[in-house]
């Protein structure tokens, strides 16, 4: 009897935990699609909230160069998928893959749309799908064997064929026109600097449609007094964290620094019956430091993510060295084969990063040494 509202096995999050090494070089306008975190942060097209938690001294340091980057933008218009497959509006953000475009829906429930590098992706149900004529596969549920609920449809908008007058072209159009015909609010992130302003003078295809421009601003919180276990960070003491129990004890505390929980600070004095959480030791005892939360919270894609990790790395381990630079470096380059010594070893910066529809999050932690601890949830 305990177990009739017991949730199916099938919906039960699972977290991954992985420990790798970052290369000793990176070339920020081509990173690695097969190493982590960057394969990470792929994995997760979208974000609607990107926390970064930073020593204090680390933050002083790349505080200025992150108010640099912090002037991307992205926009929310009202619009229809027809709209998308105008030909201007295609010529100007699709079919050049720079623009990474999201509709309003919830995950399993509705109609929604994605596109990424220049690729539709249409996820419906089953009675919408039928009546759309186009051709997907079926999302896999958990349901029944032979009874599928929700279909996927993926079209490459860049290819030759995603042309005016071609079949399959003026049959998703049909489709767009026909069925697929609601009018829903899309989030637009465009790789090109210039959008928010070009957005707002009116000299952009989606200024039109009316769009709103939101800027990425992020909220710092400056934690004093947090009590933070000391990991042995030397050879292959992060090993002892393979022990699922230690690692997830490990993500529990980042989360908690993400929560801005007064837990995590020295000398908390809770009592046991409202909260048991305890800061771990994990054998090399616990410090106190001086922390810094930078939240962002929006339309938050992976190229943002990935050039915020380059930066704090570059910028916070490397700014008191002159890093090694070879041949043919560009000046964004990051070389990261120089030697650090013990204490330098030890520092560390954590970044975590939750999904649109609740259910995918991620969270590292990335030593100056090099040493890179990932968790990655997927419900």
């Amino acid at each position: 009897m305990l177990d009739i509202h017991k949730p199916s096995p099938s919906s039960d999050a699972k977290t991954f935990f992985s420990h790798s090494l970052l290369p000793s070089y990176i070339d920020p306008t081509n990173t690695s699609t097969k190493k982590k975190p960057f394969t990470t942060f792929l994995a997760q097209p979208y974000s609607h909230t990107l926390d970064l938690v930073l020593p204090a001294e680390i933050w002083d340091l790349v505080r200025a160069r992150l108010d640099e980057l912090n002037a991307r933008v992205y926009a929310c218009a009202w619009m229809k998928l027809g709209d998308v497959l105008e030909e201007d509006f295609l010529d100007a953000y699709i079919r050049n893959g720079s623009t990474s475009i999201l509709s309003k829906g919830r995950a399993d429930v509705d109609t929604r749309f994605e596109i990424r590098e220049g690729v539709l992706t249409i996820e419906m149900a089953r009675q919408v799908y039928e009546s759309a004529g186009l051709v997907g596969v079926p999302i896999e549920d958990g349901g029944k064997k032979h009874q599928k609920i929700r279909w996927r449809v993926e079209v490459d908008l860049k290819s030759a064929s995603m042309r005016k007058g071609k079949k399959g072209f003026e049959r998703l159009r049909w489709a767009a026109r026909e069925v697929l015909s609601e009018s829903k609010r899309w989030l637009f992130w465009s790789d090109s600097p210039s959008f928010g302003e070009s957005v707002q003078e009116g000299r952009e295809v989606l200024s039109r449609h009316a769009p709103k421009v939101f800027k990425l601003e992020p909220e710092v919180t400056k934690m004093d007094g947090v009590a933070v276990p000391k990991l042995d960070v030397q050879g292959n003491g992060l090993s002892a964290l393979y022990d699922q129990e230690d690692a997830l004890v490990l993500l529990e505390w980042l989360d908690m620094l993400s929560l801005g929980s007064t837990r995590v600070k020295d000398g908390s004095d809770v009592n046991s019956h409202l909260c048991r959480y305890d800061v771990p030791d994990f054998g090399h005892g616990i410090e106190t430091r001086e922390l810094v939360r930078v939240r962002w919270s929006g339309f938050i894609t992976p190229m943002f993510v990935k050039d915020m990790f380059l930066e704090v790395w570059k910028t916070g381990y490397k700014g008191k060295r002159d890093p090694k630079r070879r041949k043919g470096d560009e000046d964004g380059d990051v070389t990261m084969d120089s030697v650090q010594d013990e204490a330098d070893a030890g520092k560390w910066f954590s970044m975590s990063a939750e999904a649109f529809g609740g259910k995918n999050a991620w969270s590292l932690m990335q030593f100056a040494n090099r040493e890179t601890l990932v968790w990655e949830v997927e419900g």
